[in-house]
């Protein structure tokens, strides 16, 4: 669920590049990085935090260069580290900065092929350095000199080959442009947009979605397709082509329920219309199996369960009552990473206000369940502010089953309606009352009318891995290392080793902004 983009253009794109990850900050707010390209150097600023936290403008100023990429990160498997903070880069062949958003479901075998067989060397747990050096080898094979855009495609349709999972991509190859491409089932979404400069020719930007396209001053093109590489050369030429034998547009629905932003589209489908219909469709299935509901007021979780809650509410002729105060500079709970953090942030972000519950029955509308967590403990904040009854509404079915594509949906023991009826579950979480929505409701309320899209990616909810590649084996992999115990002790290693590299900084002259040169990289650090 990282955010990506990527630039070509005809003036410096370190503020655009900036500018652009700060629309993208709710795809991850772990660590952030740009990567540009100057005079045969690479620039690279990366670090834990926000945006707003890792770039100061003495690291702006040194990010010069007229092509770019950029990377917002929130951690699935790996820890929540600097050294896993993208962009990645390795100096051969030409020198190749990446930025990846998604997972590779086969990096174990991949991460023993490259040691054994392509006789690279890796540096962290990062699928990201695997899907990077895969990339890196295919390229080295061909030992061209000077690279063409065929030469490129060919590297990918290689790297398609060998990676499986979920990828969204872009690459900036040193002297060459700018490289990106998507899995052959177009899981996570990658936007290409386009600014035109008359007889100067044209920039062109990628991003993991159209509102980080819109709000740079460039047009939306269209969405990369399944299996499609694209390729921007330093002269603003683009290429494009299908680098994969077999393609199927199968998006992630998750992204309409919850990742992406309101006012993004993607591959053709409007983020808040999605969610519209969502409201739409579960007011019906409330007036299906609770026709005399007694709802008095529809209170929305902020903030991706109000557009939903909205439609509910008109749909019902309820009142819509906004019964929570939230406190925006606090982070997304889904994707803290770990449920000690998640629990002390949900009272920090939402407070509520107690004259809208006192002796009213309430429905609490949000876009999901996931732990249950939060959800609880919002539920118990509006009995204390004086709910008569309380009442829980999900705009998406009942997730069951771990993400394998990139969401950070962990082992399926730590979600709350894994095994668990939907009477089980309401019990858990301490309402009155619960529905889900159904999920063939969710798929009509996000398809385009257009049928381009024929199946969704909906694993969370039906077990269905598009895939074909995990099986128990993997599951057990990934709950050892995905769940909050494991996650727990990757944060404690991660102070200890950031208390170790404070004590030799303060053993260190305070050099600011000191530069580190690495094989042609421009390391800024503090």
């Amino acid at each position: 669920m990282c955010g990506i983009v990527g630039m070509v253009a005809q003036e410096p794109v370190n503020q655009r590049l900036y500018d652009a990850l700060t629309v993208l900050q709710h795809r991850g707010q772990d660590a952030a990085g740009i990567v540009t390209w100057d005079s045969g150097k690479f620039n690279l600023r990366k670090g834990n935090g926000l945006v707003r936290d890792v770039f100061e403008q003495r690291h702006m100023q040194r990010l010069e260069g007229l092509m770019g990429i950029g990377h917002c990160r929130y951690p699935t498997a790996g820890c929540s580290s600097t050294a896993e903070a993208q962009p990645f880069y390795v100096n051969s062949p030409y020198g190749i900065a990446l930025a990846h958003n998604g997972n590779l479901t086969n990096t174990d075998a991949l991460r023993e092929d490259l040691y054994r067989t392509d006789l690279r060397h890796l540096n962290t747990s990062s699928d990201s350095e695997v899907l990077l050096n895969v990339l890196a080898h295919e390229l080295s094979v061909q030992k061209k000199l000077n690279p063409q855009p065929e030469d490129f495609f060919a590297a990918v349709t290689q790297t398609n080959a060998r990676i499986r999972g979920a990828y969204a991509v872009v690459t900036l190859i040193s002297g060459c442009g700018m490289l990106a491409f998507r899995d052959s089932h177009g899981i996570r979404p990658l936007v290409l947009g386009r600014k035109e400069r008359g007889m100067f020719g044209a920039d062109w930007m990628v991003a993991s979605e159209s509102v980080a396209i819109v709000t740079q001053g460039y047009q939306v093109v269209r969405d990369v397709a399944p299996g499609e590489a694209i390729y921007v050369d330093m002269q603003g030429e683009m290429h494009s082509r299908i680098c994969a034998p077999k393609t199927q547009l199968t998006p992630c629905i998750f992204e309409h329920v919850y990742l992406a932003r309101p006012d993004s589209v993607m591959d053709g489908i409007s983020v808040h219309h999605a969610r519209v219909q969502m409201g739409r469709k579960l007011a019906e299935k409330i007036k299906r199996e609770r026709p005399d509901h007694g709802i008095d007021a529809v209170v929305p979780i902020p903030d991706s369960g109000r557009t939903s809650a909205i439609e509910l509410s008109r749909a019902l002729g309820v009142e819509l009552s906004e019964g929570f105060v939230k406190n925006r500079y606090i982070g997304r709970t889904f994707i803290m990473p770990g449920q000690h953090l998640r629990k002390k942030s949900v009272r920090q972000k939402l407070n509520a206000v107690d004259g809208e519950f006192k002796d009213r029955v309430v429905l609490l509308v949000d876009d999901s369940i996931v732990r249950g967590t939060t959800c609880k403990q919002i539920i118990q904040m509006a009995r204390e502010a004086g709910a008569k009854k309380v009442y829980f509404a999900s705009a998406a079915p009942a997730v069951k089953y771990p993400n394998v594509y990139g969401i950070d949906m962990p082992a399926a023991e730590e979600l709350v309606a894994h095994g668990r009826s939907t009477e089980e579950v309401c019990k858990t979480i301490g309402a009155d009352w619960l529905i889900y929505q159904d999920l063939t409701d969710l798929i009509d309320a996000v398809k385009p009318e257009s049928g381009r899209i024929r199946q969704f990616e909906c694993s969370v909810f039906d077990g269905h891995y598009v895939t074909r590649d995990v099986d128990a084996a993997y599951f057990q992999k990934l709950q050892s290392n995905r769940n909050d115990s494991a996650k727990a002790a990757r944060e404690y290693s991660k102070r200890a080793a950031l208390e170790r590299e404070a004590g030799m900084d303060a053993n260190m002259d305070a050099g600011d902004g000191r530069t580190d040169s690495v094989a042609g990289l421009e390391l800024h650090s503090e």
